[in-house]
């Protein structure tokens, strides 16, 4: 692929809801712009985006694919992301990058969740934006209706530029109303036709609603809007590019994407009205030693500066690495700077990644999008960076797991292998995470829900052959005395030869701390030499309490009294002696469970109250407090035992048609309520 200069440039993340048809637009795409000679299929699994086995497999897009294509002497680079909520990483991946967006919407089923997520996304970064009206050819398809809810929705900045021409089975093609053409399908392609004279009473009033966004854009065109006179058609497309620049217009083009209907209109689009890289903001950054502010134009002629948005992990590649030029260009062989890092890496290869097709290209220039493989410190979103003129960008922010599941080789012998795969698909996914819990003695795995981490165990077997099962996770109990207690602790043993002799006796009481050990010895009882042992001793017991077998905290033992033998006592017989008081001790004092609780925020629109609060008492969690936000959304804070929050991430995906998102902390360890204590503990025992 040849190189384009920086405004002939443009990056673009496809959004939308699971299904509108991002990866087919994907398709049409590469079709029409002569890349590919046939028209590949979701459902046949040979698109050019949704090549890996598991996309093949799940008939969905599970990762951001990065798809080059040339159009009107120009380089887009598209982003076809995933529409499943789970991968929600791999939007903000591409976003990260992208100068504007194409949300698609199946106008069949109109303003979706999706829809609105994507809306939402690109509106918190200030994306400029076009709605891809996209399945007109379904049944029951009700165009009028869906402006009219995504005018509901998203305000009057919703702006048709083309009309149906024909709806349902009849759809034919459609009216650029900005143009003023006809443009219709013949069952092979489309061609500009006639406006049917029907038409012309629907196309005025919109006409002249984008007409006034143009003289709004430009104090000399509003000048001439008032005075009646006409506006070129350079003059409009100016006007319109401006509104959409700045977000106050957002186009909306009807199509189907599996007909190439509508498809060469939204290529043009994106070179009329999205933005190139020169019209973006200049990247702000940081110096790596002082961390003062520094800021780079998007030029090739600045020193070299590049974010790595995405990392690709292929078992027989080995680690391909996607950035996007900030600043200056890059080329092969070239030694660059990691200041997240604080390493040199070297490029070797340097290439185009059009979904697993690599092309290669000699140089990367500011504003577009690049690919090496094989760097050996660098991660998704670390910055590279000209060695003599560093600079280190923000980091790409993610939403951070809400559901863990503990994971487990089915075969003895494969826990190093799991190690090693899970290290590489976290270097894949950012959004997934890998914790060990010291207490339960269980590896778990973390993901944004159910699907991200069924596609990470079917990964682990087809791609690195090793299977797994996931289970839900041991819940950290701990156990703690509520009484006092005052016990004697005997070790003796007599068995020819040297015998053991150690004899304490220990107060047990509740306190603040994890654990004090207090001794008043008077008159040698226990000589000092043997005191270190008792404390071990305890706190050797510490790690299973008689309950449950979990660890005791927030007790206080005193030694006060015992007695030795002058030749049988040594340092092991007073840690038995001390280990033998401690469950004596602790059964005595009134032992209770305790469970931790975590601290939880959840995000929701307003009419969704009632049935969180609800769910809430269920799982026996406490309301704290709630705080109004933006846009009819309501910050919920609660407080819930951890036991009853390990599938909250679904449940609350399901009560919200996944609107709702929520964060989740440990806060404190509380007492389980003494029915459920009784189950734990008889658990417990059982195993």
């Amino acid at each position: 692929m040849k190189n384009y200069s920086t405004q002939l440039i443009r990056n673009v993340a496809l959004l939308g809801h699971g299904g509108s048809g991002k990866t087919t637009l994907t398709e049409s795409m590469l079709f029409l712009t002569g890349v590919t000679k046939r028209f590949g299929k979701v459902e046949d699994g040979n698109t050019v985006s949704d090549f890996d086995k598991e996309e093949i497999a799940h008939q969905f897009s599970i990762r951001a694919s990065n798809i080059p294509v040339e159009w009107n002497n120009h380089k887009y680079n598209i982003i076809d992301t995933p529409g499943y909520f789970d991968f929600v990483g791999e939007t903000f991946s591409a976003l990260s990058v992208a100068g504007g967006a194409i949300i698609v919407v199946d106008a069949s089923s109109g303003v979706e969740v999706g829809t609105e997520k994507a809306w939402k996304y690109t509106d918190d970064r200030n994306i400029p934006k076009i709605i891809y009206l996209n399945k007109m050819d379904k049944e029951n398809v009700n165009f009028d209706k869906v402006i009219a809810d995504l005018r509901e929705k998203f305000g009057k900045k919703i702006a048709p530029f083309s009309i149906p021409i024909g709806s349902g089975e009849e759809f034919e093609g459609f009216v650029n109303i900005v143009d003023l053409k006809g443009r219709k399908f013949d069952g092979k392609k489309c061609n500009d036709v006639p406006i049917p004279e029907e038409m012309m009473d629907a196309i005025s009033p919109i006409r002249e609603m984008l007409i006034e966004s143009v003289a709004e854009s430009d104090e000399a065109l509003l000048e001439k809007y008032f005075e009646g006179e006409e506006f070129t058609t350079e003059e409009i497309h100016e006007g319109l590019r401006k509104g959409v620049l700045n977000n106050d217009v957002i186009p909306v083009l009807v199509g189907s994407a599996s007909k190439s209907v509508g498809v060469e209109s939204l290529l043009n689009m994106v070179y009329d009205y999205l933005p190139s890289p020169k019209d973006i903001d200049i990247y702000k950054g940081v110096d790596p030693k002082t961390k003062n502010e520094i800021q780079r134009n998007t030029d090739e002629n600045e020193p070299f500066s590049a974010l790595i948005f995405k990392t690709v992990v292929d078992p027989f590649v080995g680690k391909l690495s996607l950035f996007k030029v900030c600043s200056g260009s890059i080329t092969k062989d070239m030694e660059v700077f990691n200041p997240n890092k604080d390493e040199n890496e070297r490029i070797g290869s340097l290439f185009s990644l059009r979904g697993k097709s690599q092309l290669d290209v000699s140089k990367v220039i500011a504003g577009d999008i690049g690919a090496t493989a094989k760097l050996q410190y660098s991660e998704t979103g670390d910055t590279l960076c000209d060695p003599d003129n560093p600079i280190e960008y923000p980091m790409i922010e993610y939403p951070k797991p809400c559901l863990f599941m503990s994971i487990e080789p089915k075969s003895r012998g494969d826990e190093e292998k799991i190690g090693s795969s899970l290290h590489k698909l976290i270097d894949e996914d950012p959004t997934f995470v890998v914790e060990r819990n010291t207490e339960t003695k269980q590896q778990l795995i973390g993901g944004q829900g159910n699907m991200q981490l069924t596609i990470i165990k079917d990964k682990l077997k087809n791609s690195f052959g090793v299977e797994v099962e996931l289970t839900d996770p041991k819940i950290a109990y701990r156990e703690t005395i509520k009484g006092k207690s005052d016990v004697q602790g005997k070790h003796k043993k007599q068995s020819g030869g040297a015998g053991q002799y150690g004899d304490v006796h220990i107060k047990f009481e509740p306190c603040t701390e994890d654990f004090v050990f207090a001794e008043e010895i008077f008159g040698g009882s226990v000589p000092k030499n043997y005191i270190p042992a008792v404390e071990k001793g305890l706190k050797e017991s510490l790690d299973k309490g008689p309950l449950a077998g979990c660890k005791v905290v927030n007790v206080k033992a005193t030694l006060y009294d015992g007695s030795y033998h002058p030749v049988d006592s040594n340092e092991m017989a007073f840690k038995i002696a001390a280990s033998l008081a401690f469950k004596k001790g602790i059964k005595e004092a009134n032992p209770i469970l305790l469970e931790p609780i975590m601290n939880v925020e959840i995000t929701i629109p307003e009419n969704y109250m009632g049935d969180i609060m609800g769910d809430m008492n269920k799982r026996r969690g406490r309301i704290l407090g709630m705080e109004p936000q933006e846009g009819g959304i309501q910050l919920v804070k609660a407080e819930a035992p951890q036991s009853e929050m390990f599938k909250y991430a679904i449940d609350l995906k399901s009560m919200t048609q996944a609107r709702g998102n929520f964060t989740m902390e440990f806060t404190r360890y509380d007492q389980v309520p003494s029915n459920l204590a009784e189950k734990i503990i008889a658990e417990a025992n059982e195993e």
